[in-house]
């Protein structure tokens, strides 16, 4: 059996934003921008993710998240969403 590790901790929210619910996309994008960090890198590299968003509508929160992980040398991340919110 593989073992595989939940981690809560290495993608962290570092900048608290507005609601994105009254936003446009541009609006959004810039609105999200630099909210996110990788706390440990090194306890990433090599490794295949699963990142899991709950709703997605425009993208670009869970952009943003993929972005922060260029910090991290030999990622594969996957990405799953649980729903689409009609934009």
């Amino acid at each position: 059996m593989i073992e595989k590790k939940i981690s809560i901790d290495n993608l962290i929210r570092t900048k608290y934003t507005e609601t994105q619910t009254k936003k446009n996309k541009l609006e959004r994008i810039e609105n999200i921008k630099n909210a996110f960090e990788i706390n440990n890198p090194q306890d990433l590299e090599g490794k295949s993710i699963l990142l899991i968003d709950d709703v997605i509508t425009t993208g670009s929160t869970l952009a943003e998240c993929i972005n922060s992980f260029d910090s991290v040398k030999n990622i594969k991340i996957t990405v799953m969403v649980l729903a689409k919110a009609v934009y």
